[in-house]
């Protein structure tokens, strides 16, 4: 076994170079990132598993939100990680991710040390309407294992507490694709209403408004082009329509994930690293989550070796360079910890969104994403210009040193109704450039690669 890092108690298989030659990781060093960083995040669950309350500093939203946002995150990666293997679970985390869920609903709202928060509107400590999305894709996953086998009171509790999401008003945003999950699995399991078809039309007729073209959406109102299409806005419509079935909207979704991943896969540098750019940065290997979906649904330009490189070198990347520390937690920075990533709403659990990234062991080992022999990286080609007019961004690759560089025409944080008030730019979004390799200096430090006209009284 080898351990990615010299600080990190993770162990993965010894690397494979016959068929990874560039990364070394196959589906088993996938597999054993997983239950390695599920083993770690376990170690600091509440008696009734109902929580994960890991240690670090609190997000804006508060502790009991923190401990839920452990549960539904790492229940994602425990997810795929099941789902993918036909049920078998060795470790026997859906029996863990059971208990939570009867003791997590059994008194919902109440300030105790197991009962889950109740979900609000975004305005009023809104992050367990996010964390709804990651528990009902997780109970959708893995259905025939967990959620058919609960007591019925336990289910029609689930239930309840999820339909919260429906019933409150989502960030407009990203956001909306959360009550449109937690409606798609409600559906799925035989519990669809008008309740139901009204949060997913919605969320539908907002992702028509919100796509530019050439793949890309913002994320809301505004010119925010990030990250987030391709872990949210691509990866809850198509893995929706792929777990459904619905070849209409698998078409539709799908379409445009596959036109992202033409240009979005140049963004990710010889190293593996993704572009350093926007938001919730501390998410890390989730920017692989788009091209592994792509893979597992078909709807992807590239070649199986070449996704495979991409995830995997996205993945290697981070833990190589100590995303994880002693304790195997994931921190909350890039490399390891780093507070200038972070954002108000980032917490100790936050990291684990990098769940999604598991999406690709929904491939099974036969699948031709872990068949095929690794092939070069978009960035690892020809020197390349290109130029995205929709999202306002133009990326340039040099195959000499494999440094991939983003420069921004057209994407900011800031939203219309702001123009006039937004005392700060985001040094995450408002530089000129950006890149593989490099990282914008903070908030509070002198500026690079910005141009501002100060006008004096």
């Amino acid at each position: 076994m080898n351990r990615p890092h010299p600080d990190s108690p993770l162990e993965l298989p010894a690397d494979d170079r016959a068929t990874s030659p560039v990364t070394g990781y196959t589906r088993a060093h996938w597999e054993a990132a997983a239950d390695g960083l599920l083993k770690a995040a376990w170690q600091w669950a509440t008696p009734g598993s109902a929580m994960l309350d890991l240690p670090g500093r609190p997000s804006a939203s508060g502790v009991r939100s923190d401990g839920l946002e452990g549960y539904a995150r790492t229940f994602l990666a425990a997810a795929f990680r099941v789902a993918g293997a036909g049920g078998k679970d060795p470790h026997g985390w859906l029996e863990r991710y059971t208990d939570g869920l009867a003791a997590g609903t059994r008194t919902p709202g109440r300030d105790d040390a197991e009962s889950w928060p109740l979900i609000r509107d975004h305005t009023v400590f809104g992050q367990p309407m996010v964390e709804s999305a990651s528990v009902a894709i997780g109970l959708r996953l893995t259905r025939p294992w967990l959620w058919d086998r609960l007591d019925p009171a336990v289910r029609d509790r689930a239930e309840e507490w999820l339909r919260g999401a429906l019933r409150h008003t989502p960030a407009a945003n990203n956001w909306y694709l959360f009550p449109y999950s937690v409606a798609g699995f409600l559906e799925s399991v035989g519990r669809g209403d008008a309740e139901t078809a009204r949060a997913r039309e919605r969320a539908r007729d907002l992702m028509e408004v919100w796509y530019r073209g050439q793949g890309w959406y913002a994320d809301g109102d505004g010119r925010a082009f990030d990250h987030y299409n391709g872990w949210a806005l691509h990866l809850y419509p198509v893995l929706d329509a792929h777990l459904s079935g619905d070849a209409e909207f698998a078409a539709h979704y799908g379409a445009r994930l596959s036109e992202h991943l033409e240009s979005f896969a140049l963004l990710f540098g010889g190293d593996g690293a993704p572009i350093h750019f926007g938001r919730s940065l501390t998410y890390r290997f989730a920017a692989g989550a788009a091209v592994g979906l792509g893979a597992l649904t078909g709807h992807t330009p590239l070649t199986p070796g070449t996704s495979r490189r991409v995830i995997s070198g996205a993945l290697r990347y981070f833990l190589d360079r100590g995303a994880t520390g002693t304790d195997g937690l994931l921190s909350l920075g890039w490399h390891g910890p780093h507070e200038a990533t972070l954002q108000p709403y980032s917490g100790p659990s936050s990291p684990y969104w990098a769940s999604k990234a598991f999406v690709s062991l929904l491939a099974p080992e036969d699948h031709p994403l872990w068949t095929a022999t690794e092939e070069p990286a978009p960035s690892e080609g020809p020197d390349r210009v290109l130029a995205l007019p929709a999202p306002g961004l133009l990326v340039q690759s040099t195959r000499a040193d494999g440094i991939v560089r983003l420069h921004n025409h057209g994407s900011d944080h800031v939203r219309p109704h702001e123009g006039e008030s937004a005392a700060q730019d985001d040094p995450l979004y408002s530089r000129q450039a950006y890149s593989t390799v490099t990282g914008p200096t903070a908030r509070a430090n002198a500026a690079d690669n910005h141009l501002a006209v100060v006008v004096g009284g």
